[in-house]
């Protein structure tokens, strides 16, 4: 319940800044009396398009905390939380970057990594990764996560949403207008669009977003094997994340809320749309490497 509230408040803030700054802007008023105006329509498309990537973005951290129950070691009470810590800091001294902020989550078994920048990210493991798996196996999943964080991953995959989320809302609405236009040709009377152009527009938009989606999900996966091959780097050898893939791979991995599914250690629906390749995939390919 509470991950459908948080998707429900998410969406509805992300909606009512783009529309304010797009009414600030001026850039909604790309439908006019001569016709589709391109140049206030792109600017349209790029506001809501990077706009809304990069409010998720930059509100993922305290997303992930509040939907996962993440709670943050600020001090470690015991050996294990000491252990992490120390890891997380050893891999983050090495890879270069900030120490990320670390936490632990209740579930099965799954860690993440997220944030808006590298020197203030968030690293969290969950339970049943702590209990399914030996302490070398662990530690080759946070150096996973670490380099996540080390690659950029988090702005790169933003800014190849944005760009899909332009392309989305820049295409569905020339195409709509052109529909539009040509079931009304001989319609002298009419101003301003009509029904064929907001049923269009909403049809392209679930149409197109589905195939924008599989793009986001294809350069995810990439990402995916970059970040293996950091973790092996990171602990000096491969050995370690393939045993770690290999016992995830026996595994039922913990469900990810969607804005930090793609930085986890495993997830995905269906090739097409899952944002991690297949665990014999990922295997092979550090191995060969």
């Amino acid at each position: 319940m509470k991950r459908i509230l948080l998707l429900v408040l998410t969406n509805v803030l992300i909606v009512v800044v783009l529309g304010i700054v797009a009414s600030l802007l001026g850039v909604n008023r790309y439908l006019t009396s001569n016709g589709l105006n391109l140049g206030l329509l792109l600017g349209y498309a790029l506001v809501i398009g990077f706009g809304g990537a990069f409010i998720s973005l930059l509100i993922s951290k305290p997303m992930a905390k509040w939907s996962s129950d993440v709670q943050v070691i600020e001090q470690p009470q015991n050996a294990d939380e000491a252990w992490i810590v120390d890891t997380v800091r050893k891999f983050s001294e090495k890879a270069g970057i900030g120490m990320p902020e670390v936490g632990i989550f209740e579930g099965e078994p799954n860690a993440f990594a997220t944030g808006a920048f590298k020197d203030s990210a968030l690293v969290a493991v969950s339970t049943g990764l702590l209990t399914g798996m030996t302490r070398e196996e662990v530690e080759a999943v946070i150096g996973h996560e670490v380099a996540h964080i080390a690659n950029g991953d988090m702005v790169t995959m933003t800014l190849i949403q944005g760009v899909m989320n332009t392309f989305v809302v820049f295409l569905s609405r020339v195409i709509a207008y052109a529909v539009d236009s040509f079931l009304r040709k001989n319609d002298e009377q009419s101003s301003g669009p009509g029904m064929a152009y907001v049923i269009t527009t909403i049809v392209l938009d679930i149409v197109l977003g589905f195939a924008a989606a599989m793009v986001v999900a294809w350069f995810s996966r990439q990402r995916e094997f970059r970040a293996d091959a950091g973790a092996a780097a990171l602990m000096g050898r491969k050995q370690p994340m393939v045993n770690a893939l290999a016992r995830l791979g026996g595994m039922t991995p913990g469900e990810l809320p969607k804005s930090v599914a793609a930085f986890g250690i495993a997830g995905g629906i269906g090739q097409l749309f899952s944002t991690h390749p297949p665990i014999e995939e990922r295997i092979a390919a550090l191995q060969s490497a």
